[in-house]
């Protein structure tokens, strides 16, 4: 995949990310999009030392939205715990 999908599916599935889990959002779009792609990353690297799959496999494939978004989901309530509430 290129750098274009990547950031796709980094803004697409930090999207999801932040609309599943219940809070206080941080960021805009650049921080969205940020946790989506280390999200992504993180997301395929379990896949793969967990489940011993490679689950990267192409913008269309369902592992890796399912992959892009757990890991978002992870990064972004790392985010959350470790910024806390700064304002």
């Amino acid at each position: 995949m290129g750098i274009i999908a990547w950031i796709l599916i980094g803004l697409i599935a930090g999207a999801i990310a932040k609309a599943l889990t219940p809070g206080k959002d941080p960021g805009g779009c650049l921080v969205t999009m940020v946790i989506g792609i280390v999200g992504g990353l993180l997301g395929g690297w379990l896949g793969k030392v967990i489940f011993g799959v490679h689950s990267i496999n192409g913008f269309f494939h369902l592992s890796t939205w399912i992959a892009a978004i757990a890991g978002s989901v992870i990064v972004l309530l790392l985010y959350r715990l470790l910024t806390g509430n700064r304002r």
